[in-house]
């Protein structure tokens, strides 16, 4: 438990200048990573993928997933169902946000409308009343956003802690840690509580996912990297000609959406395995 408290720690205390040292230290060690001219161009730097990689399994196996695993099997369905929607509706209201920088009105609107109701009837969120008032949930980030406008996705990248990303969404993740709610309380003891319960609760959302990937696939790192790349590229619409132009140099041709089930979450600690198959 005080790994995930540090955990906790390190996404919540001076949010904006960690992340951003974060980054740039990853890019720094990125920009000096050797590509192999026979490089994956979708992943030019695997070695250093992997590394990070096995370092977030091994951490996954040995803290995370075992405390998610007991949060899961002390914890009423019902808790963890209000758990999830309470969370899901702060994330609602940076989705807003990004709905309107995308110049998306009726996403827009449509997700005012669930906050509004899932905040008030809904009792700050912990029930979420809006779908079953057919109120659509639409899930927007600034690195969607990002690609909206034009930012191609850039090399896949595996970040400590934080599992799967592109570069896009990399330099993207300063911004969408300011828009999380939860990080403005100011309130130390409260915040960090509410991150540590956050990052419990999706790692046991994500249990039954992670025993599919288990059996499912032969080499973890390789089918998690083209399941989220195939993933990001659906989530990012109406993108300019030239942005799909570029980011075709990185997406090659992946398997049919029946063929890879899309990995739940864009960013955060995932179960993101690495054994290379023989």
């Amino acid at each position: 438990m005080n790994i995930l408290h540090h955990s906790a720690l390190f996404f919540t205390r001076s949010t904006r200048t960690v992340l951003l040292g974060f980054v740039a230290l990853v890019l720094a060690v990125l920009q000096g990573c050797a590509v192999s001219p026979k490089a994956n161009p979708r992943d030019p730097w695997e070695p250093f993928n992997r590394n990070v990689s096995n370092f977030n399994e091994g951490l996954d196996q040995a803290v995370i997933k075992p405390v998610a695993t007991a949060y899961q099997n002390v914890t009423p369905q019902i808790m963890r169902t209000g758990v999830n929607n309470f969370f899901g509706n702060i994330a609602d209201v940076w989705s807003l946000v990004n709905n309107v920088l995308q110049l998306k009105p009726a996403e827009s609107v449509e997700t005012l409308f669930r906050v509004g109701v899932n905040t008030t009837v809904g009792l700050f969120g912990l029930i979420d009343v809006a779908s079953d008032l057919k109120l659509q949930k639409h899930t927007e980030d600034f690195g969607q956003t990002l690609g909206y406008w034009g930012t191609p996705t850039g090399p896949y990248v595996v970040l400590p802690l934080f599992g799967p990303s592109t570069l896009r969404d990399t330099l993207a993740l300063p911004v969408d840690a300011q828009g999380n709610l939860v990080n403005s309380l100011n309130d130390v003891a409260l915040r960090n509580s509410l991150v540590t319960l956050r990052l419990v609760d999706l790692r046991a959302s994500l249990l039954a996912a992670g025993r599919l990937l288990d059996a499912a696939a032969l080499d973890k790192y390789s089918f998690t990297r083209d399941a989220y790349l195939q993933r990001r590229r659906g989530l990012v619409s109406a993108q300019p000609e030239d942005v799909i132009r570029d980011e075709e140099r990185y997406d090659l041709p992946l398997p049919s959406n029946d063929a890879v089930p899309p990995v739940p979450g864009s960013q955060g600690v995932l179960p993101a395995g690495n054994k290379t198959s023989p």
